[in-house]
């Protein structure tokens, strides 16, 4: 009966690490999310000057 507990023991003691580390990847991606989002601002706010600077037209073509 002792093995019973303990193998049910160890396995909710896995999934609480699994669980560990899935809430650190989840809140790991949130950040990753939001340097790109603001890295995408920064692009965005400057490509209208890049565009003029190597003179291209307004569909993206030249």
């Amino acid at each position: 009966m002792i093995w019973i507990s303990a193998s049910v023991a160890l396995a909710v003691i896995g999934l609480a690490v699994l669980g560990v580390l899935a809430s650190r990847v989840l809140v790991a991606a949130r950040g990753l999310s939001r340097e790109i989002d603001r890295t995408r601002q920064r692009l965005e706010r400057h490509s209208g000057d890049f565009r003029v600077g190597i003179g291209t037209n307004q569909d993206g073509h030249g």
